[in-house]
């Protein structure tokens, strides 16, 4: 694993704080208190999924981030701040994605639970991407930095160094989960790779509702030309949409996407005005199906949407059928 100096300084005090009296986590949460397993606290439901592969049956998971919901404008209710009261360590995903979230815990977090934001933890700023829906003079990066498999299996590795430092009984177990998640990372990225080589080049063009692929583009050699959701999450002007429309007739984009969670009718007006295919089911941090399902998997979650999108832009994506969604530990996480 890499251990950057900032997590060497943080890994020495929770290791420190692990080899006192029993009392320190005890102190921290109560987690260990209940059944001898680590309380852990997430929020959007990619990141509890992670952290679930990681952390398997040696701790308890919650996301408390509802699936389904706007990840970006959600609101804790009252009950959560208890939850984080109770919680051994919080694993968000930062760069500025869950502030209400981030204000709760840190009101409630107990003396010396880590609250961890695996984004600011994985990049440095000049590796920001700010584009429509993130734009640099209101500060906030685009956060969406899961739907880079690379950048996942950094989340995980930051998660496994978490949870050894807290728990070294169990620090084996964490390493191997996370080598095994990292495999699996390892063979989803090569089969992008593969099966981005069959879409034409000139399509590999991404105009979706919401503005999530940005650092797979970056990553895979993608180009965003837009997101119809921009950063106040209102319908962007007319002068936009028509500007969207004249690059999808010049560039003679075959299909753009919205979203499975919110309806668009500003992409509808895109589609019919432009005759491109309008592909409504892409997922930002949706899992696909119901937890326990295979599918309901970080995983899952990647490749129907990789499926999806470079299907539709004229790839070959069946090299993707083969490769396995489902979780590698059960473990007992809870989605809101």
């Amino acid at each position: 694993m890499r251990i950057t100096p900032l997590r060497v300084r943080r890994l020495a005090l929770a290791s420190a704080c692990a080899a006192l009296v029993a009392g320190c986590s005890s102190s921290q949460g109560s987690g260990a208190g209940d059944d001898g397993r680590l309380h852990v606290v997430t929020t959007v439901s990619p990141i509890t999924n992670i952290v679930q592969n990681v952390a398997g049956d040696r701790a308890s998971v919650t996301g408390i981030v509802p699936e389904g919901t706007n990840s970006h404008t959600f609101e804790p209710a009252p009950s959560d701040a208890a939850l984080m009261g109770s919680a051994d360590v919080v694993f968000m995903n930062g760069l500025h994605l869950e502030e209400p979230t981030r204000e709760l815990a840190e009101a409630n977090l107990g003396d010396g639970v880590p609250l961890i934001e695996l984004g600011d933890e994985t990049i440095e700023p000049d590796e920001y991407i700010y584009d429509f829906s993130f734009p640099e003079e209101a500060g906030d990066p685009n956060p969406h930095l899961w739907t880079n498999p690379p950048y996942a299996k950094r989340y995980a590795e930051i998660v496994a160094d978490e949870l050894s430092a807290l728990d070294p009984a169990n620090a084996a177990a964490y390493g191997r989960n996370f080598e095994a998640f990292a495999a699996r990372i390892d063979e989803l990225d090569a089969l992008v790779r593969q099966v981005s080589e069959t879409v034409p080049p000139e399509r590999r063009t991404l105009l979706t509702y919401h503005d999530s692929f940005p650092y797979f583009a970056r990553e895979y050699g993608w180009r965003i030309i837009g997101a119809v959701q921009p950063s106040d999450f209102a319908d962007p002007t007319p002068q936009e949409i028509a500007g969207l429309i004249d690059q999808i007739d010049a560039e003679e984009i075959p299909a753009i996407f919205g979203s499975e969670v919110f309806p668009s009718p500003v992409l509808e007006q895109i589609a019919a005005e432009t005759g491109a295919t309008y592909v409504d089911d892409l997922r930002d941090d949706d899992l696909p199906g119901e937890p326990g399902d295979p599918e309901h998997s970080y995983f899952g979650l990647m490749v129907f949407d990789y499926r999806t999108f470079m299907s539709a832009l004229g790839g070959d994506a069946s090299a993707l059928e083969g490769f396995d969604v489902a979780n590698l530990q059960e473990g007992d996480a809870q989605y809101r």
